[in-house]
C-alpha cells in the first residue's frame, strides 16, 4: 500500500530527532539494545514519564479491586462479574473517546480524564477505609474508572505521532509497551508485598498519588489541538461510524486489527493456566506453576522491549507483524505440547517476545497509515480490540479446554493462529507490502 497520501508527520519534531547520520549507527550489542532516540524529544519524554508512573500504580488498583470483592463475597464468580462491569463502559467510551480525541486538544482531554481516574482512585480509598463493603459500589466505581480510561487511552496513544517523527514510531511504541509490560510484572508483585505492610485500602491511595504525578507530566506537554481541517468536527455516532468506514477502506489498518484478533482470540490461553497448574504442572507445585505461567508472557515482552534496537528500526512493518503473530502461534503450540514446566515457561516467554514485536509494529502501522484527524478513532478501536480479544479468548479456551482437555486446546489454538495468519497474509497482499 502506498502511504504517501496518508502518513502525516507534519507536526512531528524535526531538529535533533531524525535518522542518525551515516557513520553513527550503533555497533555490537548496542545495535540490539532498546532504541531510546524518542526520549531525546522533551515532549515525548514527558508523555513516556507519565506512563512509567501509572504502569505500576494502575496495577495496584487492578489487584486491590478483585481482592476486595473476593474478601467481601468469597466468590470468584463475583470477581468475573466485576471484570464484565468494567469491560462494557471501557468499550463504549473508548470508541467515543477516539472520536473526541479527533476533535479537541488531546492534552486537555488527557488532563480531564487523568483527573477523573485520580478522583475515582480516591473514592476507592474512601469506600475501603470506611469499610463500606459494598460490591455494588465497587462495581460502579470500576465502571466509572474504566470509562475514564476508555476516554484517555485513544488521546494518549494518538498523541505519539504528533510528538515524534515517523521513522521513530516503532522505537517510541517499544519504549511505551515495555513500560506497560513491566508494570504487569512489577505492579502485582508490589501489591502483594504492600498489602501485609500498609493494608489494602492504601493501595488505592498510592495509585491516586501516582496519578497526580501523571497530571504534572501531562501539563508539561505542548498543546495538541486538532489540525485545521478537523477543528470543527463533532464527536457523535456519525463520527464513530466514519471511523469504522475509514478502517474498511484502508486494508492495511483492517489487517492490523485482524492480526491482533487472530493472535489473542485463538492464541491467548490464560483461562487454562489454573487447570494446567493444578494438573499438568502439579509436580512442581501448583502455586509456583500458576505464578510462573501468568508472569512468563509479560517477562518475555519486557525482554523483547529491552533488546528491541534492531527490530524497532525495521521498515517492512507488515512482514514484522506477520512474522510476530506466526511466531506467537508457534510458541503457544509449543507451550501446549510441553509437559515440563520450565520448557512451558520458556515457550510462553518466547510468545511474550513475539507479542512485543507485534504490539510495536501494529501500533506503528496505526499511527503512520492513518491521518491525524482519524488517529483518535483508530486508537479507540485499538483499545477495544486489545481489551476485548483476551476476554473472548477466556471464553473460547475455557470451553475448548473442557471439551478437549487444556493441552490440546492450547496447542490447537496455537496451530490455528499460524494457519489463519499465514492464510490471511497470502490472500491479502496489502500487509505484506506495507513499509515506511
Amino acid at each position: 500500500m502506498d502511504t504517501s497520501d496518508t502518513t502525516d508527520t507534519s507536526t512531528a519534531p524535526r531538529s535533533g530527532s531524525g535518522p542518525e547520520p551515516a557513520g553513527t549507527s550503533r555497533r555490537g550489542w548496542r545495535r540490539w539494545a532498546m532504541d531510546t532516540r524518542p526520549l531525546r524529544i522533551p515532549a515525548f519524554r514527558w508523555l513516556w514519564s507519565s506512563t512509567v508512573v501509572t504502569a505500576i500504580g494502575s496495577q495496584l488498583t487492578a489487584v486491590a479491586v478483585p481482592k476486595q470483592i473476593y474478601d467481601i463475597t468469597s466468590s470468584s464468580a463475583w470477581v468475573g462479574y466485576a471484570s464484565l462491569a468494567g469491560l462494557v463502559p471501557m468499550v463504549v467510551f473508548a470508541l467515543w473517546g477516539g472520536a473526541v480525541a479527533d476533535t479537541v486538544d488531546r492534552r486537555k482531554l488527557m488532563l480531564v480524564t487523568n483527573s477523573g481516574i485520580a478522583v475515582t482512585s480516591l473514592l476507592f480509598w474512601v469506600q475501603a477505609v470506611t469499610r463500606l463493603e459494598s460490591v455494588a459500589v465497587l462495581m460502579v466505581l470500576l465502571a466509572l474508572q474504566q470509562a475514564f480510561f476508555g476516554l484517555n487511552s485513544p488521546a494518549r496513544n494518538a498523541s505519539v505521532a504528533r510528538l515524534v517523527p515517523a521513522e521513530q514510531l516503532p522505537a517510541a511504541n517499544a519504549l511505551s509497551s515495555t513500560v506497560a509490560q513491566t508494570g504487569l510484572v512489577a505492579g502485582p508483585l508490589l501489591a502483594g508485598a504492600l498489602i501485609p505492610v500498609i493494608g489494602l485500602p492504601e493501595l488505592y491511595l498510592v495509585d491516586a498519588v501516582a496519578l497526580c504525578v501523571t497530571l504534572w507530566a501531562v501539563l508539561r506537554l505542548p498543546p495538541l489541538p486538532p489540525l485545521a481541517e478537523a477543528a470543527t468536527r463533532r464527536a457523535g455516532l456519525r463520527e464513530i461510524a466514519e471511523g469504522f468506514r475509514y478502517i474498511s477502506g484502508h486494508t492495511v489498518l483492517l489487517l492490523s486489527f485482524l492480526a491482533d484478533i487472530i493472535a489473542m482470540v485463538f492464541g491467548m490461553p490464560r483461562a487454562l493456566f489454573p487447570q494446567l497448574a493444578a494438573e499438568t504442572y502439579a509436580p512442581w507445585g501448583e502455586g509456583l506453576a500458576l505464578g510462573l505461567l501468568f508472569a512468563a508472557i509479560p517477562i518475555g515482552a519486557v525482554a523483547g522491549g529491552l533488546f528491541s534496537g534492531t527490530f524497532s528500526r525495521a521498515r517492512r512493518h507488515g512482514w514484522m507483524v506477520i512474522g510476530a503473530v506466526t511466531a506467537w502461534g508457534a510458541a503457544i503450540a509449543g507451550f501446549g505440547a510441553s509437559r515440563n514446566l520450565w520448557i512451558a515457561v520458556g515457550f510462553l516467554a518466547v510468545a511474550g517476545v513475539a507479542d512485543m514485536v507485534s504490539m510495536v509494529f501494529r501500533g506503528a502501522i496505526l499511527l503512520s497509515a492513518a491521518t491525524d484527524e482519524m488517529r483518535g478513532r483508530m486508537q479507540g478501536v485499538f483499545t477495544v480490540v486489545v481489551a476485548g480479544g483476551p476476554r473472548l479468548a477466556d471464553v473460547l479456551h475455557g470451553t475448548a479446554g473442557s471439551a478437549f482437555g487444556p493441552r490440546a486446546a492450547v496447542a490447537g489454538g496455537g496451530v490455528l493462529v499460524m494457519v489463519l495468519m499465514l492464510g490471511l497474509a497470502a490472500a491479502v497482499p496489502a500487509l505484506r507490502r506495507y513499509r515506511i
